[in-house]
């Protein structure tokens, strides 16, 4: 019989915390929580102090019993769930269903699997903390009353399988937004003057300033007329010579939104699967029995904060040292606390630097080398000196028109030996030379070249930038925006259009009837106060039945009002033009998951369903009669295919060309990298490339 048993949530943690505890020791998985409300009901009663009801989640059973019988026999229980506010409340559940006091010291939390902080984290047991119980409690009947409250009206006034979310609604009404600044934006006419200037045999590049001094925008042609004709020839003199040392500080270390961000611009991952790969790290890979058996290789990573323990900053700096050399240590900026930040535990970071992804790249999976890559490089990055780039900025003038020219090079890479933080944003690349200039000399300008633009649109939200965005105004929190994300592709309001979200027909609908009836619900400021309230309560601010009798008396007349005047909305099936070739009746189309498709009218006796097919302009290559289409995958990926499946199988993943190869008359196609676009010959060498 073990001493002590000790519960987390998931068997991997458990084999690896029971071999660094030792014998005494029995370590058993909950597998997540064991109580929950019921899904059958909304399991909350408003009238008595918002009461919730809770019950054994549906086969649980034996594990609980399993958990009942270890408990029994041991001396002491310790409850070691997550460190955030569900793993407190896992707990909590545990401490009732066990049988165990929550006002004993059962609880111990830790920030990464580890040897010595499982061991110095068990010398620290704390009592389970109800402040942060209560957070989650309120934070869980909120969303139960706002989901299981508006979605059964969405049934009986729109259509079954809808639902509505406190967080899910308020990020379906962001992309909406944003699609309607698209639709309604009017482009401006602007226009630049670029000049390719010469000094000797080097070149460089510069652009139209303004005149006399002041700086001048190009609005029209006329302008850019009234400027190249004030021009004297093509000698320019430099007037002014600017030159100056900046530094540029490392990035700090990963938050939950900031990985999910960077992992998106450089690895491609989506959200989902960036926390999915990351919690493999986090719980422990096998390193072999040399090195310790199964070892977390990353901290928590579901956190907002960026602090850093002086242990972990302390190994850094002489990982530097040794590795880069005493100029590249020494940036030690304290991490300071963002508002709103729950600053639970520690930014997401290796649990080693001594552990360097080279060391590892055998032990770990494609996806978990890289994302452990990334976490690591950007850790070590944070703990460098900064970079030093020497600055140049010249003032060239003709008859006074003014042209500029900048530059930088980098004098001292510091961090940038390491990593780079990405960026959303297209910009030229920051090193460019110039060459040595001096004032009073004169250039030549080579070229001198008018362009005309127009302003764009705000761009569509990636999944990037979308959790940026939720992270500024307030909207949700670490662990909420992954699922987010997920649940309102899942429900079919929104649909990912070149890896950039887009509403469908159905998300508009309902953000339309959420508007009119239930405003404070899709409200950005009132979602974000939300959040404050919750983190409220869990300083011990604030009282959370409070908080829910404060939003649940709007909302109950709410509902009653939209109960009463919410007209029934008909998504009437718009015809197709086409009929069915099962039974002979119009085929129309109908909303989907993925968007419009068609089904046949005459449903359910007729259950005949079509892709929407969009023709790319190319006949099919295989069977020389058909048109290839563009198809969606089950998991929602883009191929091509012959329009005449299943008579003709031909498909490719990348887009065909309509025209021929020159070299050998076979199909080209066009593929697609993060660098290039590229058409290339499915058959010989043949290769076309266009820069993006």
């Amino acid at each position: 019989m073990s001493d002590y048993l000790v519960i987390v949530e998931s068997p991997a943690k458990a084999k690896t915390i029971e071999r660094y505890l030792g014998k005494k020791y029995k370590v058993k998985a909950s597998m997540g929580h064991v109580r929950d409300l019921p899904k059958s009901q909304t399991g909350v009663d408003p009238d008595d102090s918002f009461k919730p009801k809770y019950i054994t989640v549906r086969g649980k059973g034996d594990v609980l019993k399993e958990l009942r019988s270890a408990a029994k026999k041991a001396k002491k229980v310790y409850l070691a769930a997550d460190p955030d506010r569900e793993g407190e409340a896992i707990a909590w559940h545990l401490a009732y269903a066990l049988n165990v006091d929550e006002n004993s010291k059962c609880r111990v939390v830790f920030n990464e699997i580890t040897k010595d902080a499982i061991k110095e984290s068990f010398k620290h047991p704390r009592s389970i903390d109800g402040d942060l119980v209560d957070a989650q409690q309120a934070r869980r009947i909120l969303d139960r009353l706002v989901g299981y409250k508006i979605s059964p009206l969405l049934w009986k006034k729109v259509k079954k399988g809808l639902s509505a979310g406190r967080v899910q609604s308020v990020a379906v009404r962001l992309i909406i937004d944003r699609e309607k600044e698209i639709e309604n934006f009017k482009p401006e006419e602007y226009w630049s003057i670029d000049a390719q200037f010469q000094k000797d045999s080097e070149t460089f590049e510069g652009a139209f300033y303004g005149i006399d001094g002041k700086k001048q925008d190009l609005k029209s042609e006329d302008d850019v007329k009234a400027v190249t004709e004030k021009l004297e020839g093509k000698k320019f003199s430099v007037d002014k010579v600017n030159k100056r040392e900046r530094k540029r500080n490392p990035a700090k270390p990963f938050t939950t939104s900031s990985l999910q961000q960077e992992a998106a611009r450089k690895l491609n991952f989506r959200a989902k699967k960036t926390m999915m790969v990351a919690q493999q790290l986090y719980e422990g890979i096998d390193l072999g029995k040399k090195a310790g058996g199964i070892t977390g290789l990353i901290t928590y990573m579901r956190t907002d904060s960026t602090r850093i323990s002086e242990t972990a900053k302390q190994e850094a700096k002489g990982y530097i040292e040794d590795n880069y050399g005493q100029s590249y240590k020494g940036y030690s900026k304290k991490a300071g606390k963002k508002e709103g930040a729950q600053d639970a535990h520690e930014a997401v970071r290796p649990t080693s630097i001594m552990r360097d992804p080279k060391s590892l790249k055998n032990l770990l999976s494609r996806d978990q080398y890289r994302l452990y890559k990334l976490i690591w490089e950007r850790f070590l990055a944070s703990q460098m000196s900064p970079a030093v780039m020497d600055t140049m900025t010249v003032h060239l003038l003709n008859n006074g028109i003014e042209f500029r020219a900048t530059g930088s090079k980098v004098k001292f890479k510091g961090f940038m030996k390491v990593y780079v933080e990405g960026t959303d944003d297209k910009k030229k690349h920051e090193n460019k030379y110039l060459p040595d200039l001096s004032e009073g000399m004169v250039v030549n300008a080579k070229e001198i070249t008018p362009n005309q633009h127009f302003t764009q649109p705000p761009p569509r939200y990636t999944e990037a930038r979308l959790v940026r965005t939720m992270e500024e105004q307030g909207i949700g929190r670490p662990s909420t925006y992954a699922p987010t994300l997920d649940t309102v592709q899942r429900r079919g309001y929104v649909q990912l259009d070149n890896k950039r979200f887009v509403p469908t027909e159905l998300g508009e609908i309902i953000n339309d009837i959420l508007k009119e009836f239930f405003p404070q619900i899709i409200d950005i400021d009132f979602t974000a106060k939300m959040e404050e309230d919750l983190d409220s309560i869990e300083e011990g601010k604030t009282e959370w039945i409070k908080v829910l009798d404060d939003f649940y008396g709007g909302f109950r007349q709410r509902l009653e009002k939209a109960e009463q005047e919410m007209e029934k909305i008909e998504i009437r099936d718009e015809p197709a033009g086409i009929t069915c070739e099962n039974c002979g009746h119009e085929m129309v189309y109908k909303m989907g998951r993925y968007g419009k498709f068609l089904a046949c009218s005459n449903f359910p006796e007729c259950r005949n369903t079509k892709p929407i097919l969009k023709k790319i302009g190319v006949t099919c290559p295989k069977c020389k009669q058909g048109d290839v289409v563009e198809r969606k995958s089950k998991k929602n990926r883009k191929f091509y295919g012959c329009d005449r499946y299943p008579e003709c199988d031909f498909v490719s993943w990348d887009k065909p060309i309509s025209r021929p190869c020159p070299k050998c008359d076979a199909l080209l196609v066009e593929k697609k990298t993060k660098k290039e676009t590229r058409v290339q010959c499915t058959n010989c060498d043949y290769k076309e490339t266009e820069e993006n």
